[in-house]
């Protein structure tokens, strides 16, 4: 599927971006691999794994500066591209819920660059990265990713007859990803006191591995104008605690400013347009196509991390947890 073909991927020195990379490199022989991003010293920590053509290795692996606030550095960036997946984002809730003009910014002027310079240089194909938290939003973060969830689907309308397609894959909490509550539990648990927001928190969780597989999944199926949900395990936060830090004390600080008690990825509203299959929701059955595969939602469901029917396991996460600390020994 990615074999001779290039592909880009905006906010690549990301923790999604890091591991595509790999997964991509393992499985297919793309003719160029563009990582876009605005920091530079990741870029040069990430080289260091990737190497490009600038060390003399003979890798697809390019690198380079810019950010999707930046129009005319897309469309430089996009020429010749034939896939672009867009993982870049401001994601952290209480960052968002400060900085909300810079959050519109990247979450939703970024994603209508991403569209112009897609459409403008011929891409084939744009997948988006979504959140848990742009289903019934109540924090920016999550606003601002439901208004680029809605530009991406919509985007199609703008291409004219133009062959391109756009579609957005929408999961929840990465396990272990950078600043997530993985790594800060870990750190914390030295103190011998654990902050927990509300121990009757729930989250969805998916592994990095995963939401990259699931990507290049539906970079096969898509159609174009679908949001694209995995089936994945819901976990009790305060049960995570236990497992990484059995012996702390637990601080029950309050729900912070835009956070919620339990995730959606689903509401009532969005399943009455949703096709179930056996690992997967597909957002975006208009009730004429697509009515010979999949089921419909039934009336008055959601999908949500306290009513799912799939939870982790305590030897599951301690699996999870082992691996996670193998691949970051500097943190056990």
């Amino acid at each position: 599927m990615l074999n001779d073909k290039i592909i880009l991927v905006t906010g690549g020195t990301g923790s999604f971006g890091q591991m595509f990379c790999t997964s991509v490199l393992q499985k297919y022989k793309p003719k160029k691999l563009i990582v876009l991003s605005r920091n530079e010293m990741k870029q040069y920590e990430m080289r260091q794994k990737f190497p490009d053509d600038t060390a003399k290795a003979k890798s697809p692996i390019r690198y380079l500066i810019g950010d999707i606030r930046d129009i005319e550095r897309l469309r430089h960036a996009f020429t010749g591209v034939d896939i672009v997946i867009h993982a870049a984002a401001l994601k952290h809730v209480p960052v968002c819920e400060y900085n909300p003009i810079e959050a519109v910014k990247t979450n939703v002027i970024g994603a209508i660059n991403v569209v112009t310079a897609a459409i403008e240089t011929g891409v084939e194909k744009v997948i988006a990265l979504s959140t848990d938290k742009a289903a019934s939003p109540i924090n920016l973060y999550g606003a601002s990713k439901l208004c680029s969830d809605k530009i991406i689907t919509a985007a199609k309308s703008y291409a004219g007859a133009r062959d391109i397609k756009f579609s957005v894959v929408r999961y929840g909490n990465v396990f272990g990803s950078n600043g997530s509550v993985v790594p800060y539990f870990i750190q914390k648990r030295a103190t011998g006191v654990l902050p927990i927001t509300d121990e009757r928190m729930t989250r969805f969780w998916i592994t990095l591995q995963q939401g990259v597989d699931f990507v290049l999944d539906c970079l096969a199926r898509m159609e174009g104008r679908e949001v694209f949900v995995p089936k994945i395990p819901s976990m009790k936060i305060v049960d995570l605690a236990k497992i990484i830090a059995p012996k702390c004390k637990f601080e029950f600080t309050g729900i912070r400013p835009g956070e919620k008690l339990h995730e959606t990825m689903i509401c009532e509203d969005d399943a009455r347009i949703t096709r179930e299959f056996d690992d997967h929701f597909v957002i975006g059955w208009d009730g004429k196509s697509k009515s010979d595969y999949g089921k419909t939602c039934p009336a008055g469901y959601k999908y949500a991390s306290d009513t799912n029917d799939w939870w982790l396991t305590e030897p599951e996460l301690n699996g999870y947890i082992a691996n996670y600390l193998q691949e970051h020994p500097e943190l056990a």
